[in-house]
C-alpha cells in the first residue's frame, strides 16, 4: 500500500527516484511508474518548477522527459484557469452537463459497492491512504457523472475531501472535463479498458458493453440510490501562540507549506488554518493530520486556527508576507509569486494552447 512520508529528505528522495522514461510508458497502468509527488505539489511543499529542473538535470533527450513535463504542465494550467476564472470553476465552465438526474452522489460509490471490483477496491484504498491513481479517478468520474448521471460538483467535493493531494482546480476542472462541461465530449471507459489497465478480468458488469451503448445506458441499480454530501472539517483550536506585532511574518496555509521559503531569515512563521476556508473546501481529518506533519519541516512555524483578520490583530499587516493563491485574495500584506515551470499565465480555452506557449520556453 502506498504511503506518503512527510519528512523533507524523504520527499526529496522521491524526486530523485523519478524515472521519466518508465513513467511515459506505463503511467496509465495501476502498477505504472508514477511519481507519487502529487500530495507534495498540491500542498506547496515542492513546486512543478523544482521537479522540472530536476528532470532537466538528468541530461536526457527532450522526448524522454516530455510526457512527464507535460503532465506537470497540466497542474499549472488548471491553477492558471482558477486564477483567471475564480469561482466560475465551481460551475459548468463551457457547456451545461447533460443529462443530469441528480445533484448528489451515488451511495454505491460512497460505500464502494458499485460492483466494478477495480473501482470499489480503489475507493477503499482512497479512504485508507488518501490517494487514488489518476487514471482511476477518470474511471470513477465517468461512472459518477456519465453513468449515474450525477452533476459533477458533489462527487468532485467528495473526492477532494478524501485526497491528500486535493487541488481544487485540478480536481474540479478534471471532473468537468470527464463530464463534458469543460470539454467538447464526455469521457467513457468500459470494462475492457479497466481490465487492461488495472490488472482485472471482470466480466458481465454494467460497464461490460461497447462504447456505442453508453448513450442509452440506464442508470444501474447499484448507482440508483443517491445521497447529499455535506462534509465537515474538524479543526482543533491551538494553544495561544506568541507573535511580535512588528516582526516580519510569513503566512503559510493549506496550499503553501514550502520549507525553503525565506530560509534562514529571522522571521515569524505562521501556518494559518482558517475555519471559513475549510467550510468552503472541506477536507478529511487525514488531510489535516498530513498538513500538520508536513508543517514540521518549516523551522519555527506556529499553527493558528483562526481567520486572517484575527492574525492582523496580532501582527501589523505591513509585516505580513504570503504567496499568491486564489483562496487567499482577502489576505493583507505583501504578496509574493509562486514558482511556475514557465512564465505563461492567463486563461487558455484548451490545455494544448497553453502547452504550445510553454514549449516555446523550453531551454535549448
Amino acid at each position: 500500500m502506498i504511503t506518503f512520508p512527510t519528512k523533507i529528505r524523504e520527499i526529496q528522495k522521491r524526486i530523485e527516484q523519478i524515472d521519466p522514461v518508465r513513467y511515459a510508458r506505463s503511467r496509465n497502468f495501476s502498477d505504472g511508474a508514477v511519481t507519487y509527488l502529487s500530495p507534495y505539489l498540491s500542498r506547496g511543499v515542492i513546486s512543478t518548477k523544482q521537479v522540472f529542473e530536476h528532470l532537466l538535470s538528468l541530461d536526457l533527450p527532450w522526448h524522454r522527459i516530455e510526457k512527464l513535463v507535460q503532465e506537470l504542465a497540466w497542474r499549472d494550467y488548471w491553477q492558471n484557469t482558477w486564477i483567471a476564472k475564480g469561482g466560475e470553476i465551481n460551475e459548468d465552465l463551457k457547456h451545461a452537463q447533460e443529462p443530469v438526474s441528480n445533484l448528489g452522489i451515488s451511495m454505491g460509490i460512497v460505500d464502494h459497492v458499485t460492483g466494478i471490483d477495480a473501482i470499489d477496491d480503489a475507493i477503499g484504498d482512497l479512504y485508507n491512504t488518501g490517494y487514488m491513481h489518476n487514471h482511476m479517478r477518470m474511471y470513477l468520474a465517468s461512472v459518477a457523472c456519465n453513468v449515474a448521471q450525477s452533476h459533477w460538483l458533489t462527487p468532485a467535493r467528495w473526492m477532494y475531501y478524501n485526497l491528500l493531494d486535493g487541488d481544487w482546480a485540478s480536481n474540479a476542472l478534471s471532473w468537468q472535463w470527464v463530464a463534458g462541461s469543460n470539454a467538447n465530449k464526455k469521457y467513457y471507459a468500459n470494462q475492457d479498458n479497466i481490465n487492461k489497465y488495472f490488472n482485472s478480468s471482470q466480466k458481465q458488469t454494467f460497464l461490460d458493453i461497447d462504447y456505442s451503448q453508453f448513450s442509452t445506458l440506464a442508470i444501474p441499480e447499484a448507482l440508483a440510490e443517491v445521497s447529499d454530501f455535506d462534509p465537515q472539517t474538524n479543526l482543533t483550536n491551538t494553544a495561544d501562540i506568541q507573535l511580535k506585532k512588528d516582526k516580519k511574518t510569513l503566512v503559510y496555509n493549506y496550499y503553501n507549506l514550502d520549507p525553503d521559503w525565506h530560509a534562514g531569515e529571522d522571521v515569524q512563521r505562521v501556518l494559518l488554518l482558517e475555519p471559513s476556508f475549510f467550510k468552503t473546501y472541506p477536507v478529511s481529518q487525514k488531510c489535516i493530520e498530513f498538513v500538520t506533519q508536513l508543517a514540521d519541516n518549516i523551522d519555527g512555524v506556529q499553527i493558528l486556527v483562526a481567520e486572517f483578520e484575527s492574525l492582523t490583530q496580532q501582527v501589523d499587516p505591513g509585516q505580513i508576507i504570503y504567496k499568491e493563491h486564489p483562496t487567499n485574495r482577502h489576505y493583507l500584506g505583501t504578496e509574493e509569486a509562486r514558482s511556475w515551470m514557465f512564465e505563461v499565465s492567463g486563461y487558455y480555452p484548451s490545455f494544448f494552447a497553453f502547452w504550445k506557449k510553454c514549449k516555446k520556453l523550453i531551454p535549448a
